[in-house]
């Protein structure tokens, strides 16, 4: 239960769900972890369930300047960074309810809100750490996008929008840093149900049309994605970036 004994990961997007999860696993698996999210009751209540293996700060992705000064706190409390998961997003619906909108009843506020959370948010992550990770010899980006950034749906524009630029944008991180041993891969997770989509999962009607979309028969929970995150950070996957793993109950097969 050690397979990232001796490294240190950053994670955002750790007050809940798939970034809370994954904290939790890398810090069973032998990591020291930075908690990171603007939820801050939650996030620090994450940290102190792990314990002495974490610390919470808030970060806001879409602020260089924090970035900066958790990518410090981080290095003066651990003295290294070799992991970093970019796991903060938010949905593609308004942020006052109304729904996801189509393209042309989008408005600019909420596909900028969209895609500077989603998108400069992972962005601004790799700008950060990769300079730390360069000083270690190599390091494992993580980055969290969704099957939506590899198919369409009736759904919000921007959100897909957003998660496809996660996915390139990971590619291009892979090939511009391959030499140097630090890797980027994207992870695609399918229904899974967390805060931000219990409420759909768990009711017996909304349920049924999302369920009868994944041949597993079962939405998936956050640690089945965690474990994906795992064998990306570990150095079992040492030989692979650039790449896409999907994470759906057989979502995206058909």
């Amino acid at each position: 239960m050690e397979r990232l004994k001796g490294k240190v990961a950053l994670v955002t997007g750790g007050a809940s769900g798939i970034g809370a999860e994954t904290s939790r696993v890398f810090a069973r698996e032998g990591a020291k972890v930075a908690i990171t999210d603007v939820n801050d009751s939650g996030g620090r209540a994450v940290a102190a369930e792990i314990g002495e293996a974490a610390f919470y700060t808030h970060l806001d992705t879409r602020n260089e300047d924090e970035w900066r000064g958790v990518v410090e706190q981080t290095l003066g409390t651990y003295g290294r960074l070799d992991i970093l998961v970019n796991a903060a997003g938010v949905p593609g619906s308004r942020s006052n309810g109304t729904g996801s909108p189509k393209i042309d009843e989008e408005d600019l506020e909420n596909w900028n809100r969209v895609m500077d959370v989603n998108s400069t948010g992972i962005f601004l992550g790799m700008k950060s750490a990769i300079p730390e990770m360069r000083k270690t010899g190599g390091g494992s980006i993580i980055n969290i996008s969704s099957i939506y950034g590899l198919v369409g749906s009736v759904t919000s524009a921007a959100y897909h929008a957003s998660k496809g630029s996660v996915r390139l944008a990971t590619k291009a991180a892979a090939l511009q840093y391959a030499a140097e041993n630090i890797r980027a891969n994207s992870v695609h997770p399918g229904m899974v149900t967390t805060g931000m989509t219990r409420d759909r999962n768990e009711d017996p009607v909304l349920s049924i049309p999302r369920l009868a979309k994944t041949p597993m028969g079962r939405f998936g929970q956050p640690i089945d994605i965690a474990n994906g995150c795992l064998f990306l950070a570990s150095d079992e996957s040492g030989w692979m970036t650039g790449a896409e793993l999907v994470i759906d109950g057989g979502y995206t097969v058909g």
